[in-house]
C-alpha cells in the first residue's frame, strides 16, 4: 500500500491513544480515591480502563503499522509485517491475561 493512503489515519490514532490514556489515567485516579471510603466497588467499574488500555494498545498498534510496514521497502514489508503481527498478538495476549486475570480476583473474592 502507498503511504499515502493511509497518512490519513495517523491523527485519529494519535487521537485515540491520547484520549484513552487520558482515561485510564483519570480512572486510575477516581479508583484511588474511591477505594478507600470503605464500600465495595462493583466490578463493572473496570470496564472502564480496561476498555481505556484496549484503546491504547491498539492505536499503538496502528501507529506501529504505519510507521514499520507502511514506510518499509517492498524487499523488508513482509518481515516488518510478521514482526508487528507477533508485537500485536504479544501485547493483546498480555492484555487479555491481565484483564482476565483482574476479572477473576475481584469477583473470586467478593
Amino acid at each position: 500500500m502507498p503511504e499515502n493512503s493511509l497518512n490519513h489515519l495517523r491523527k485519529p490514532l494519535l487521537i485515540l491513544e491520547f484520549s484513552s490514556l487520558a482515561v485510564l489515567l483519570i480512572s486510575m485516579v477516581w479508583f484511588s480515591r474511591h477505594s478507600g471510603a470503605g464500600e465495595p466497588m462493583n466490578a463493572v467499574w473496570l470496564m472502564i480502563p480496561a476498555a481505556a488500555s484496549l484503546g491504547v494498545f491498539i492505536s499503538f498498534i496502528g501507529l506501529m503499522y504505519l510507521r514499520w510496514v507502511v514506510t518499509a521497502s517492498d524487499q523488508r514489508s513482509i518481515r516488518h509485517k510478521i514482526v508487528v503481527i507477533l508485537l500485536a498478538i504479544t501485547l493483546l495476549g498480555v492484555w487479555a491475561y491481565g484483564i482476565t486475570h483482574t476479572w477473576l480476583s475481584i469477583t473470586a473474592t467478593s
